[in-house]
C-alpha cells in the first residue's frame, strides 16, 4: 500500500496537456516511422520468408521491454524518464550511462527519418539520392538540414498545440501502411515466401537472430518509450501512460507483422523468381512498398506511398525532436548538464533542449550519409538505453516496495532479469563492429557529462559502489562479442573472432546477463539513499508530484 507522505519526483515549468490518445499516437508515431518503408525489405534480403517470424519475435521482445517502462512510467511519471530512472535505483555513476545513450539514440532519430524522407524524394528529385553509392548527394544534405529545422520550429509551439499536430499525423500514419495491408493482399502469392528454392529460413536460426537488429526491425519497433519521455506533460499519467505505452505496441506489432505478409506476397515473380535473397530491382530497393505497388498494378497506391514516404517519417522526427529535448530536461534535473537545459519558456518548452537537439542532430549527418548505416548502430544504442528499464524495475520492487504503482508488471522476478537476457541478447546480434564503436560514444559521453558535473557545485554524490557491475557488464559484454559468432560488419571482413561455438555463444550471454542482474540488485542504492535522489527532484507543491495530477479535462 502506497504511504500518504511517499516522496516523488515532479517536474518544474512543464505543463500536463497531453491525454491518452495523444500520449498514445506519441508513441505509435514513433513507432510507425521509416521502419516500415524499409525494413520488411531488409529483412526480406537477410532471411527470406522467415522475416514474418522476425517481427512477430521482435514484437514480443518489445512487449515485456515496454511493460516494463509502463510501470516504471507510471510510478514516477517524469520527462526524460529513461535517463533518470537508472540514476533513482543505482546513482549518478550508472545513470550516466544509461542518460546519455538515451539522449544518443534519440537525438539520432531525426537524422534516420531525413534520409528515410529524402531517399524516397529522390523519385521526383533524382539529384538528392546517388543509387550508385546509395548515399544522398549534396543537395540531398541541405534537404536533411531544412527538415531538421522545420521539426525543430515546430516543437516550439505549446505542448496542446503541438500534440494536435501529432495526433493528426499519426492517424495518417496508421491508416497509409493498413490501406497498403488490405490492398497488397489481393496480389498475394504464397509461393513468393519459399522462391527460388531456398525455402523458409534460407538463414537458418542464426540468420533469424542478426536480422534482429541489422535489418532494421528492433528499430522500426523502437519509440514506444516516448510516453516515458514525456510523462511530465501527460495528464492522470498513472492511468494514461501505461495504457498508452501497451496500446501503441501491440498495434505497431500487428501493423509491422502484416507489412511484411503483405510485402513479401505481392512481390511479382520478376522480382523474387530467384529467391528473396536476391532481389536487385532497382526501384524495389529505392522505395520497396511504392515500387511493389507500381508493378502489382497500383498506381494510385504508389503515389500514396510515397507521399507518405514524406509525411510518416517526418512525423517520427517531429516526436523525436521533442523527446530529446525532454531527455535533456531529464539529464539537467539529475544535474548531469548544465541547468541551463532545464530551461523552459512560457508555453512549457524545453527551448535550450531543442536548439541543442537540432544542432547536434547535424553532426550526425556527416559521417553515416544513409539510412541503413545509422541504423544499426542506433539499434543498438536503443537497447542499451531499454536494458536499464528492467534492472530499474526490479531494483525499486526491492527499495520501495510501498510505492503507489498504477500499473505493476506481473511475474515481475521472472520477467524483469528475462528482458535483460533479452536486451543483451539483442546488443550481442548486433554484432562486436556496432558494440566497440557504442563503447567509443560511451566514453565520450562520461567525459562530456564528467566535466559538466565537476563544474556543478550541487551535483548528486558519486555512487561508486551502485555501479561498480556497470563496465563488467559492458566489457564482459564486448569481450563475449569479439569471441563471437556475429561481425556486424562486413562479411568478408569480420572483426570478431568467432571462437564461441554458436547456441554456446547465446547460452553464455544469458547467464552473463543473470550473473550482472542479480550483481546490480545486491549493489542498488539502499533505500534512504535512492529516495534522496528522488527528494531532490520532488516538488514543493505535493500536488504537481502526484501521479493523477492534471489539468483540466481536455481531448486528446
Amino acid at each position: 500500500m502506497a504511504v500518504a507522505t511517499e516522496t516523488r519526483p515532479a517536474d518544474v515549468g512543464l505543463k500536463r496537456e497531453m491525454g491518452l490518445i495523444g500520449a498514445t499516437w506519441a508513441s505509435e508515431t514513433s513507432i510507425i516511422g521509416s521502419g516500415w518503408l524499409y525494413a520488411p525489405l531488409t529483412a526480406a534480403l537477410l532471411i527470406g520468408g522467415g522475416a514474418v517470424v522476425d517481427w512477430v519475435v521482435a514484437g514480443i521482445v518489445v512487449i515485456l521491454l515496454a511493460l516494463c517502462h509502463a510501470e516504471l512510467g507510471g510510478m514516477y511519471p517524469v520527462s526524460g524518464g529513461t535517463a533518470r530512472f537508472p540514476h533513482f535505483a543505482f546513482g549518478s555513476v550508472a545513470g550516466i550511462g544509461f542518460g546519455f545513450f538515451s539522449y544518443v539514440q534519440a537525438v539520432t532519430i531525426a537524422p534516420i527519418e531525413c534520409y528515410a524522407f529524402v531517399t524516397y524524394a529522390s523519385y521526383y528529385w533524382p539529384s538528392l539520392f546517388n543509387t550508385n553509392t546509395g548515399k544522398i548527394t549534396g543537395a540531398g544534405l541541405w534537404v536533411t538540414v531544412g527538415l531538421m529545422a522545420v521539426f525543430t520550429a515546430v516543437n516550439f509551439l505549446a505542448m496542446r498545440m503541438f500534440n494536435r499536430v501529432n495526433i493528426v499525423i499519426t492517424w495518417w500514419k496508421v491508416a497509409v501502411p493498413v490501406l497498403a495491408i488490405i490492398v497488397l493482399l489481393f496480389k498475394f502469392n504464397g509461393s513468393n515466401f519459399t522462391a527460388g528454392g531456398a525455402g523458409f529460413f534460407p538463414g537458418g536460426i542464426r540468420g533469424l537472430t542478426a536480422a534482429l537488429p541489422l535489418s532494421g526491425i528492433i528499430f522500426a519497433y523502437s519509440g514506444f518509450e516516448q510516453c516515458d519521455q514525456l510523462a511530465g506533460e501527460i495528464k492522470n499519467p498513472g492511468r494514461n501512460l501505461p495504457r498508452a505505452i501497451i496500446i501503441s505496441v501491440l498495434l505497431g506489432t500487428v501493423i509491422y507483422t502484416m507489412l511484411q505478409v503483405a510485402f513479401i506476397g505481392a512481390l511479382p515473380s520478376s522480382v523474387a523468381g530467384h529467391g528473396l535473397l536476391h532481389i536487385t530491382n532497382p526501384a524495389v530497393i529505392a522505395g520497396p512498398f511504392a515500387a511493389v505497388a507500381a508493378l502489382s498494378g497500383f498506381a494510385w497506391m504508389a503515389h500514396l506511398l510515397r507521399i507518405d514516404a514524406f509525411i510518416s517519417p517526418s512525423g517520427t522526427g517531429l516526436i523525436y525532436t521533442t523527446g530529446t529535448s525532454r531527455i535533456s530536461y531529464g539529464l539537467a534535473r539529475n544535474r548531469y548538464v548544465p541547468q541551463i537545459f532545464a530551461r523552459t519558456d512560457a508555453r512549457g518548452v524545453p527551448w535550450v533542449g531543442l536548439i541543442f537537439a537540432f544542432l547536434i542532430g547535424l553532426v550526425f549527418l556527416l559521417p553515416f550519409p544513409s539510412w541503413r548505416s545509422l541504423v544499426v548502430v542506433i539499434t543498438a544504442a536503443s537497447v542499451l538505453m531499454y536494458s536499464g528499464a528492467p534492472l530499474s524495475l526490479a531494483a525499486f520492487r526491492g527499495q520501495v516496495p510501498d510505492a503507489n504503482r498504477p500499473y505493476r508488471l506481473p511475474a515481475a522476478a521472472v520477467l524483469a532479469p528475462i528482458a535483460f537476457i533479452i536486451a543483451n541478447l539483442l546488443i550481442y546480434w548486433s554484432g562486436f563492429e556496432t558494440i566497440w564503436k557504442l563503447g567509443i560514444i560511451l566514453v565520450i559521453g562520461y567525459v562530456l557529462i564528467g566535466i559538466s558535473m565537476a563544474l556543478d557545485k550541487d551535483r548528486p554524490p558519486l555512487d561508486w559502489k551502485s555501479a561498480i557491475w556497470l563496465p563488467v557488464w559492458l566489457i564482459g559484454m564486448g569481450i563475449i562479442s569479439w569471441q563471437g559468432q556475429y561481425s556486424g560488419g562486413a562479411v568478408a571482413a569480420p572483426v570478431n573472432t568467432g571462437h564461441i561455438p554458436f547456441w554456446w555463444d547465446m547460452v553464455i550471454v544469458a547467464a552473463f546477463s543473470l550473473v550482472i542482474f542479480y550483481w546490480a540488485m545486491a549493489t542498488k542504492l539502499p533505500r534512504e539513499e535512492m529516495l534522496n535522489l528522488v527528494g531532490r527532484q520532488g516538488s514543493e507543491n505535493p500536488e504537481e508530484a502526484a501521479p493523477g495530477a492534471s489539468g483540466p479535462a481536455e481531448a486528446g
